[in-house]
């Protein structure tokens, strides 16, 4: 399988569900990536709130783009994000 992502960025911390589920699902498909935790790497949760507007995590940063890969409620968006990573083609 190819994927066309250059980079991907994921801002995490340890105690956060949603993160660890977010990793789960990156590596079981095998996409590699850079974990930033904002708790210990300094400057990390600022940037953030920078680019998203509040503290939320996780957050994946594809080339540059940020994405939320969840939403409160309702959780990880699998099928968003498969697509999103080329893991599945879109429906036309």
């Amino acid at each position: 399988m190819i994927f066309l992502i250059m980079e991907l960025l994921v801002y995490s911390a340890s105690w956060c569900r949603d993160c660890r589920e977010a990793k789960r699902f990156l590596d079981k498909h095998g996409i590699p990536y850079t974990e930033i935790d904002i708790e210990d790497t300094p400057g990390a949760a600022q940037e953030v709130v920078r680019n998203v507007g509040k503290r939320a995590i996780p957050q994946f940063v594809i080339n540059g783009e940020w994405v939320q890969p969840y939403r409160p409620g309702r959780g990880f968006l699998y099928a968003e994000m498969s697509e999103r990573l080329g893991l599945t083609q879109k429906q036309r």
